[in-house]
């Protein structure tokens, strides 16, 4: 049996680890570059497909399995590979996002908004009456909102995926207004659908929708069936005037340069928490729970932001607002509670000092 001395062994060892390793990043590069071309498909259907085959046979050569007795080195193989991948990167990273796509009606518009001492005047707030996910009235408002008048603030989870994963809006409360509610969701073209998956790969822009809560949580709850809760959130008024002001910021910024949507890093949770870190005076702690969504309301419950009068598991209870409006018509006579007050039922109301009244 050949014996070999230790440096031959570690230089083996460290060989050996050196090509695994380098195999592991082809594999993986290679999965989210083939991801990102069968997403996005430069040149259309039939070259993205080529492309694609092309791409798959070259990766396998890096990692030593060959189509042909002929090839190059794996060394030139894989300067070939950087050089290449460096290439698709560039390309990737330089995809614009746009604001003239042919988008779904619902996100058609982009908020605006003029800003006088407290005074702010909104254009564009959606008011859709919805009687499918196909079937609408389409109407847009202008209102005035006094800043001072906020007087509270909700955080609303849907749940559409399981209990991991949830959208989140945010909801203002007004002393002479109906609430307003802000929801940063995908801006969609009318071909298009939600994809987790191309939320990765940017394949959706970033849109900042203004509504009615009976316009977008109504949608919500009662047409598209997912399970939604309301959560009434503790936060001095000054802080709520200014998240207030940050979404306005956001439409600014979006309106000037359009951005792009990601499912994992800007999202309608992970942009929110950026905005009230942006606005608190005390540093919030990172928590897996920005990221797995549906266990934001758990994480403002540790906070202290939601009351502690109740246990988590009563809150969802309490808050869950489908029980409450499964008999709610879109447009019900005037004498019934409108779609706000019904969702608001049995919760706590929270006042500006912090203090709750049951």
């Amino acid at each position: 049996m050949h014996n070999i001395g230790k440096k031959e062994f570690f230089h083996a060892l460290g060989m050996g680890l050196l090509h695994s390793l380098i195999s592991l990043l082809v594999i993986l590069s290679s999965i989210w570059l083939c991801l990102a071309i069968w997403i996005q498909q430069p040149g259309g259907w039939l070259l993205s497909r080529i492309m694609l085959a092309i791409w798959i046979i070259f990766s396998l050569s890096i990692l030593g399995i060959y189509i042909g007795k002929s090839g190059l080195s794996r060394r030139k193989d894989l300067f070939i590979y950087i050089l290449a991948f460096i290439g698709s990167l560039f390309w990737y990273f330089n995809i614009p996002a746009q604001q003239d796509r042919d988008w779904s009606p619902d996100v058609a518009r982009l908020l605006s908004y003029e800003k006088q001492g407290n005074i702010v005047t909104l254009h564009n707030i959606r008011n859709f009456t919805w009687y499918s996910e196909d079937k609408f009235d389409q109407h847009w408002d202008t209102r005035r909102y006094n800043l001072e008048h906020i007087s509270g603030i909700n955080i609303i989870t849907s749940y559409w995926m399981g209990p991991q994963i949830a959208h989140t809006l945010v909801s203002f409360d007004f002393t002479d207004q109906k609430p307003l509610v802000f929801s940063i969701e995908i801006r969609k073209e009318k071909s298009e659908s939600f994809s987790a998956l191309g939320g990765f790969f940017r394949k959706f822009e970033l849109s900042l929708v203004a509504a009615d809560e009976q316009d977008i949580v109504y949608t919500r709850s009662n047409i598209r069936g997912e399970q939604v809760y309301f959560f009434p959130i503790k936060m001095p008024k000054a802080e709520m005037q200014a998240l207030f002001l940050e979404y306005l910021k956001k439409s600014d910024e979006l309106g000037v340069e359009p951005k792009w949507y990601n499912t994992l890093t800007s999202n309608c949770t992970t942009i929110v928490f950026d905005m009230i870190q942006a606005i608190s005076p005390q540093q919030l702690p990172t928590d897996y729970r920005l990221l797995a969504s549906g266990y934001l309301p758990n994480y403002l419950y540790d906070l202290g932001a939601i009351s502690h009068q109740w246990s988590m598991k009563e809150w969802y209870q309490y808050s869950h607002v489908n029980p409450k409006t499964q008999n709610f018509k879109s447009s019900p006579p005037t004498d019934r509670l409108s779609y706000s007050e019904i969702i608001r039922t049995g919760l706590p109301v929270v006042q500006q000092n912090l203090s709750s009244k049951k």
